[in-house]
């Protein structure tokens, strides 16, 4: 089983990375879940739910409960402002990063390599030791700026996963327009789901 970070910045869009570390975890896949003091603040406003800063394990816990996971042996909490927390290594092993959603600003700061925090530095770590980082922006209209910083991480090895559903499944609610994005995620990270139904079957 893979062992994931996922990332969640201050970009609208909470719920994809609380859908993927649902699914990873369900999945029986390890994930180190990290966000960023903004987006810890995004999810509070679009979701309701507030994690725990004081305490890993009790904000594990608190997760866990709120994606109505079963056990919290595969989740582990890190903090966007411990440096020293395994995932800042390139000797942590880490099979993908995943940025869900990313906000333009992490993706610039990540284009240019600055590695301030936490969730920046696990970003360049992936990047420099060729491990899978994909990033899921969300964003529109989309500034010169933005693509060319999406360029830059594409070039220097990421994936861009855009949270763009598509219609053609026919979605009847705003959570099977989320899985699909999600699915995209796992596809890309090779791990099978069934979130949603593929065109042609």
């Amino acid at each position: 089983m893979a062992r994931i970070a996922v990332i969640m910045t201050g970009a609208s869009g909470s719920v994809y990375g609380m859908r993927l570390t649902e699914q990873l975890l369900v999945l029986g896949h390890e994930v180190v879940f990290c966000a960023t003091q903004a987006g810890r603040e995004v999810c509070a406003y679009e979701l309701g739910f507030e994690l725990p800063v004081d305490d890993a394990t009790t904000a594990r816990n608190v997760l866990a409960a709120f994606l109505e996971v079963s056990g919290t042996d595969g989740l582990r909490i890190a903090y966007a402002d411990d440096l020293f927390d395994p995932i800042a290594s390139g000797s942590s092993p880490l099979d993908a990063v995943v940025v869900a959603p990313a906000s333009m600003g992490f993706c610039a700061s990540v284009a240019a390599g600055l590695g301030s925090d936490l969730p920046e530095r696990a970003a360049d770590v992936a990047l420099k030791e060729r491990r899978p980082l994909v990033v899921m922006p969300r964003e529109t209209p989309l500034s010169l700026v933005h693509l060319r910083n999406l360029v830059s991480l594409t070039e220097s090895g990421a994936i861009v996963v855009p949270a763009m559903p598509a219609f053609y499944q026919k979605p009847d609610s705003i959570d099977d327009l989320v899985s699909f994005v999600v699915g995209k995620v796992l596809d890309v990270l090779n791990i099978e789901h069934n979130l949603f139904n593929r065109w042609g079957t």
